[in-house]
This record gives C-alpha cells, structure tokens and sequence, in this order.
C-alpha cells in the first residue's frame, strides 16, 4: 500500500488515517479517535494505522510485523475516577467491557514488540490493573494552558517538559451536551502529542 487513505471527520476538524504508507517505521494508534496523538509522526514520515471504530475494532485487529511504535488510549467511560458516582449503576458488566478493551490493546504491544508503546487514561481505576503508571501529566505541562490530569503506562521516554499557567474554565470539564461530548474530551492536547514526538522518535 503506497498511499495513506484518509477519511475526513468535518465536525471534529481532524483526520483520521485508516490505512499507512509503505513506510518501514509504523505507528498504531490503538483507540486513537481523531488521530490527535499520531498526528505529528504522520506530519513526518511515519505510516500511521488508526485502529479506531467504526473502521477497526481493538479486540478483533490483526496488527502487521513491522510495528515500529504504539499509542494506545482506550476508552475512559467505565475507568476514569470523573465517573464514579456512576459505576455502581453502570455495574460489572460495563467494567469488563471497559477491561477488555485495554486487555486488547496490551495483546497487540505483547504480539509486536514494538520500540516505544505507551497507553493513556485518566486518573481511575486502570491503575488497580495495570500498576502504577510511569507518569502523569496535565495538558499545561507541555503548552496548553489546561489541566486533565492523565496517567501514562509503557515503554517510551518520557517528553521534556514546557509548563504553561491554566488560564480560566477548564475546557475539558466545561463542554455542554453533545453527541460528541466523549469523543472531544478525549482528544490528546497537541502540546503533548508534539512533545512525545520529539522524546520518542
């Protein structure tokens, strides 16, 4: 395959990459929604593979050899501690929908091997699963004037630091209703995603 295929997503202003270039250095974006956090290694050269749905399913994906780097962020629905008031009502079933999901995830580091990997979540209930994570950080501590405090597990160097000042409402926290609420919530800050970039090339 010599060309990226590219499906626009107007209301969300972003890109998602189903397919990758012939390119020796692949990155997986496992759950990756909009793409955000893979935008930079596209923008230079690297053959990105979004496994995000409706395109790919996480638990049914048959990743390729070659897998050069890993970003995985599965959904926070039923983990992140911003939801708890609701876990009791969501109940087991929906804690085990969530868990299968990262369990699918860790599957496809496992069968790769990949250089780097990392998979991100809000601070929740993934640390009772995955131990400790290897970071944290706010949005604010690589150039985007917000918290959303986000734990990081893997296998990656850990990006340089460039701390700004939260300036007002946290936009994160502060979204009305909408069909895209989750989905938006979830983009990866693009201070970030520049600066993991950087560290783990």
């Amino acid at each position: 395959m010599n060309a990226v295929k590219t499906v626009e997503n107007t209301h969300l202003d972003n890109i998602i990459y189903q397919k990758t270039i012939n390119n020796n250095k692949i990155i997986l974006d496992l759950c990756g929604g909009t793409g955000a956090w893979s935008r930079p290694y596209f923008f230079n050269g690297y053959g990105i593979i979004n496994v995000t749905l409706p395109y790919f399913d996480v638990r049914t994906y048959t990743p390729p050899k070659n897998v050069y780097g890993i970003l995985a962020a599965p959904p926070c629905t039923h983990l992140a501690i911003s939801g708890a008031r609701w876990f009791t009502e969501k109940g087991q079933e929906a804690l085990l929908e969530a868990l299968a999901i990262v369990d699918a995830c860790c599957r496809i580091i496992l069968i790769t091997n990949p250089v780097f990997w990392a998979l991100e979540n809000p601070v929740g209930r993934l640390s009772r699963y995955l131990g400790k994570p290897k970071m944290y950080f706010n949005p604010c501590d690589y150039g985007d004037p917000y918290t959303k405090k986000t734990c990081l597990w893997g296998n990656f160097n850990i990006p340089i630091k460039n701390p700004v000042e939260p300036i007002g409402k946290n936009p994160i926290h502060y979204m009305p209703p909408s069909e895209d609420r989750g989905a938006l919530r979830s983009i990866t800050s693009p201070g970030f995603a520049r600066a993991f970039y950087e560290a783990n090339k």
